[in-house]
């Protein structure tokens, strides 16, 4: 097998410099946050009116996708006139390029601002250079601004100081003959994240966008659970403050500097209720037709922010929330992989300096579907084809064949069948006594970042599963730890699926052959889980027995709300997740003989 790009970690070494920050519509100006303000730009003399339409142009967990992703990943559901739903495909860096440049036209007040995870969980094309493909391409897209995401700390704070200032990675030096990276040219934001030592931001807690007279500021924040889902080298020596305190807090300093219009970059996000793009998530009025997390923020972010662009869930809606105040305002997100772009008009008075937000409406937002029919930027192609060309070597090797689309990420479902081989495949790779003995593996839902598709993404030929392909389902690689657990642990870990951090949005592990178990979605917290159903080759669980357990490495350390992993003993650290799944392909398909989807049947769903 070719050598895989070096296992993340720690020892980042700081680089120095300092983002320009330029953008075609305005310049950001950075504004640390004791700095003085350094006051307004002219008025224009030849302003129509009092006030102007500021375009706001923003998406979110890009998460290094900049070919169209792959699958039902690579597709968006559109809700048409008679009801009926049609699915359209849709992403990839080029096409999103055209689509905000197209939608800039005719708009000289115009501003791109994203909701976090730009990078980390990254295809092949951009994680095998630690993601400076994605920050090459946002700067060519003209990003203005954004948050960091949790996935931003992925690789550590270091290495996300080198994102923003540039410098070749400090351990495999420059990627290309000649060139230095020289990291974003828009401000990444961290208002709620500080050093644990001095109590400061990492990172520019806000920043101000300014155009003929026009301000308006943003602040960006990451979730404060961003430790629970990221691996603790990753957050070491780092805090992570309340979302609605700190941009509270901010939001009054931009006021004491006479901004008065203030937009908020929140990496965490809303569950709408239904998947379609297009979906009137006020249908019965204000946020109706969203739950989850980012409702209670909104509802408690104070009136002085005018809008809310959010992240996070990877789920499409544009919401208003009552502020505090009463008062409707927008809520939005676009999804995820570049597969749509919000487009909001802030309708910003010139006498105040503030956004007009009426108890009709904050603002007027809308999705829009970044389709593969509209031309493709050439500078992205190019930039596309050139990073792909450095990756080859690695990325193209066959690493396994499949007889249909095996659904990961793309799939609704608790148990998906791509889950199941990845669970399969863990478990084959951890059982020799010699590897650790594994009896059962479970693997996070949330690191399964894509499907396997059928069709050729490349030249490799339909069925055709390539490293690159692999790597885009399994990007963290992840070392993989066997661990003993009393089967009363085990049932426990099952339970945290489904209550505690879990309870309100179920993270149901993928369990590999043997273990089956019945989720009845009827009842509610950990009696979800039919205790006397789990079984592991037909035999009950014995609560006193032990039991040897295959997990990688993030979810063994608690990640995702299960610290009944954290109990487990006689850890063996074996291979990473991403080499057992390629083993499994390798030794379980064949050109003659695909792997077939499995069925998705080890957990028995009652509702």
């Amino acid at each position: 097998m070719p050598a895989r790009p070096q296992r993340r970690g720690a020892g980042r070494r700081l680089a120095t410099g300092v983002a320009v920050l330029a953008a075609a519509a305005g310049v950001l100006t950075a504004v640390s946050p004791a700095g003085a303000d350094t006051g307004a730009a002219a008025p224009d003399k030849h302003r129509p009116g009092r006030t102007v339409d500021v375009q706001l142009l923003s998406f979110n967990d890009l998460h290094g996708n900049l070919e169209p992703p792959q699958g039902s990943s690579g597709t968006v559901t559109e809700t048409q006139a008679d009801g009926t739903t049609k699915t359209i495909p849709a992403g990839g860096a080029e096409y999103l390029a055209t689509s905000l440049r197209n939608a800039r036209k005719g708009h000289e007040y115009s501003v791109t601002a994203a909701g976090g995870d730009m990078i980390g969980a990254s295809p092949l094309m951009s994680g095998l250079f630690h993601d400076e493909p994605t920050i090459e391409a946002l700067n060519k897209l003209d990003l203005d601004v954004t948050s960091v995401g949790n996935h931003e700390f992925d690789e550590g704070r270091a290495e996300l100081s080198r994102m923003q200032n540039g410098g070749c990675h400090p351990k495999e030096g420059c990627y290309e003959k000649g060139k230095t990276f020289p990291g974003a040219d828009f401000p990444y934001l961290a208002a709620n994240v500080t050093d644990e030592k001095t109590g400061k931001p990492i990172l520019k807690p806000y920043t101000v966008w300014k155009h003929k007279g026009v301000k308006i500021g943003f602040i960006g924040v990451t979730l404060e659970g961003t430790p629970d889902i990221v691996t603790a080298e990753g957050v070491k020596g780092l805090k992570f403050h309340d979302e609605v305190e700190t941009i509270n807090k901010y939001a009054k300093e931009l006021q004491r500097k006479g901004v008065k219009s203030i937009v908020a970059l929140i990496h965490e996000g809303g569950l709408p209720a239904s998947p379609s793009y297009n979906y009137d998530c006020d249908n019965g009025g204000a946020g109706k037709g969203i739950s989850g997390p980012i409702v209670d923020i909104a509802k408690n972010i104070t009136p002085k922010v005018d809008a809310l662009v959010t992240g996070h869930t990877h789920q499409a809606y544009t919401c208003t929330v009552t502020d505090p105040s009463g008062t409707p305002r927008t809520v939005t997100s676009a999804a995820s992989f570049g597969r749509l772009y919000t487009d909001t008009t802030l309708t910003y008075d010139r006498r105040t300096g503030d956004i007009v937000r009426t108890s009709v409406k904050g603002a007027h937002a809308a999705n829009h579907v970044v389709d593969r029919e509209q031309p493709k930027a050439p500078d992205m192609t190019s930039l596309i084809g050139r990073w792909n060309k450095l990756a080859a070597p690695v990325a193209n090797k066959p690493v396994g064949y499949v007889s249909a689309d095996v659904n990961g990420r793309g799939s609704t479902a608790y148990e998906t069948p791509l889950g199941d081989v990845i669970a399969d495949g863990q478990l084959e790779a951890l059982s020799p006594s010699d590897k650790g003995g594994a009896q059962i593996a479970f693997m996070n839902p949330g690191g399964i970042r894509s499907d396997l598709a059928y069709k050729a993404s490349g030249s490799e030929g339909d069925g055709v599963v390539t490293y690159g392909e692999a790597f885009t389902v399994q990007p963290f690689t992840n070392m993989m730890n066997v661990i003993d657990l009393t089967g009363s642990q085990l049932i426990t870990a099952l339970q945290q699926q489904v209550s505690g951090a879990n309870e309100a949005s179920p993270r149901i592990l993928q369990v590999s052959k043997g273990l089956t178990y019945t989720l009845d979605l009827t009842k509610s917290g950990k009696d979800r889980i039919v205790t006397d159903s789990v079984k592991l080759n037909g035999a009950a669980i014995d609560p006193a027995k032990t039991y040897r357990v295959a997990l990688n490495e993030f979810i063994a350390g608690g990640g995702d709300g299960f610290p009944a992993f954290k109990e487990g003993k006689n850890k063996l650290v074996g291979a990473s997740d991403l080499d057992a799944f390629t083993a499994y392909l390798g030794a379980h398909s064949s050109q003659s003989s695909p792997l077939d989807p499995p069925k998705a049947d080890r957990i028995t769903i009652v509702k």
